[in-house]
């Protein structure tokens, strides 16, 4: 028996044009859609590796460090996450997850999966941890590794005192690792003067580049700790050594690791262009001012932001109280049929209790928050339009 082609793959691929409101992807600049349509490369070719190069450097900027372990995996974001525990953890080792959303618990997830003992510091529902919250945990649970998001995307939470954090890993001796997937660009982050040990961020968020690649880095002394590893770091695929190895970043020779999509790389290569020519801090302003915006926009049309400390809100996903009788879903389905705007639930302990708007990359504009605002207070008040009335 023969199995037929399928009858769908007989006419052309259509993809709407969608305006991506939530908490990524966001949508691509037309010169990172257009670096796209280049010609494939092989993933050795010295044209290929230029442009990792170019990539590597502009990681740096991003980042604000100096590592020389600076590169990025193949995947998306929980590549990141993956990358930063597989090669960190070893059997046995404690690992203090900071949980102010949904990623310390999804960090925690993978931390047992390497065999890691898991250990929580938990913040109160709509709060970030405060340094004296940290340190308590410290004392009590002597981590050899330390997680935080900088901005949890689930809740909209923003950390704001990741320096202190870093100091504080540095007094008991801790890895300090920072999960920047939704926060990098849309506020501040020093890695180097911050004392961060490993750091990760998206490609599809403030940067708008396509989803699959994730820029990482690892300061000297992570570095060191996985060298002195006692047992292989259990994935090959994301071991830091051979990945840094094939991004050039040690002075072993370049080295074959995976078939890199030259694609992916064409379209983060233009996304750092973009941003290192707007100018870091002025796009870090940029998000902040339409945060603040909105913020503003939705009290305005009645409405009420989750989080209750304005230096607690994350700039770039922004969450915003469900009215009592609405149906989150049908404000968010409105949106999509009638403008075909994203407009997201919760996610994790925020399911079912908050919009979630993305203000990131080229979404954050005065235009885009003032339609999204528009349309959110359209979509709520249709929702609350009785059936029978509609008819």
């Amino acid at each position: 028996m023969e199995v037929p082609p399928p009858e769908e793959l007989m006419h052309p691929l259509y993809v709407p044009n969608k305006t991506l409101m939530g908490p990524g992807p966001s949508n691509g600049s037309q010169r990172v859609l257009d670096s796209l349509s280049n010609p494939i490369l092989g993933h050795m070719h010295k044209e290929c590796f230029q442009i990792m190069d170019e990539i590597k450097a502009g990681v740096k900027h991003l980042f604000q460090t100096e590592n020389v372990a600076t590169m990025c995996v193949s995947g998306s974001g929980h590549a990141g996450m993956e990358t930063a525990f597989v090669n960190l953890v070893e059997d046995g080792d404690v690992v203090l997850l900071a949980c102010t959303g949904l990623w310390g618990h999804r960090a925690a997830e993978m931390v047992k999966r390497v065999n890691g003992d898991v250990r929580y510091v938990e913040s109160r529902f709509g709060r970030s941890l405060s340094i004296k919250e940290i340190e308590f945990a410290f004392e009590g649970h002597k981590p050899q590794v330390f997680f935080i998001a900088q901005g949890d995307s689930s809740t909209g939470i923003l950390q704001q005192n990741l320096k202190e954090i870093g100091e504080l890993c540095e007094k008991y001796n801790c890895l300090f690792v920072v999960d920047t997937v939704a926060s990098l660009g849309g506020t501040e982050f020093l890695m180097d003067a911050w004392k961060v040990d490993m750091a990760y961020t998206g490609s599809q968020k403030v940067l708008g580049a396509p989803p699959g690649i994730t820029p990482v880095s690892f300061s000297d002394r992570a570095i060191a700790r996985i060298k002195a590893r006692k047992t292989y770091v259990k994935s090959y695929y994301f071991d830091a050594l051979l990945v840094g190895q094939y991004w050039n970043c040690f002075e072993a020779p370049r080295i074959y690791h995976h078939t890199i999509s030259s694609t992916l790389l064409y379209g983060l290569r233009e996304a750092l262009a973009q941003f290192c020519t707007m100018g870091r801090k002025n796009v870090i302003r940029r998000h902040q001012e339409c945060s603040h915006r909105l913020q503003c926009g939705v009290e305005e049309i009645g409405l009420e932001m989750l989080v209750p400390k304005a230096n607690d809100r994350l700039p770039t996903v922004n969450t915003i109280k469900v009215p009592v009788g609405v149906d989150w879903r049908k404000v968010s389905d409105y949106a999509m049929r009638k403008y075909k705007l994203e407009i997201s639930g919760g996610l994790g302990p925020t399911a079912e209790q908050v919009f979630r708007i993305g203000l990131m990359g080229e979404n954050a504009t005065y235009e885009r928050v003032d339609l999204v605002l528009n349309i959110l207070h359209e979509a709520i008040q249709s929702s609350k339009i009785p059936e029978k009335s509609k008819i």
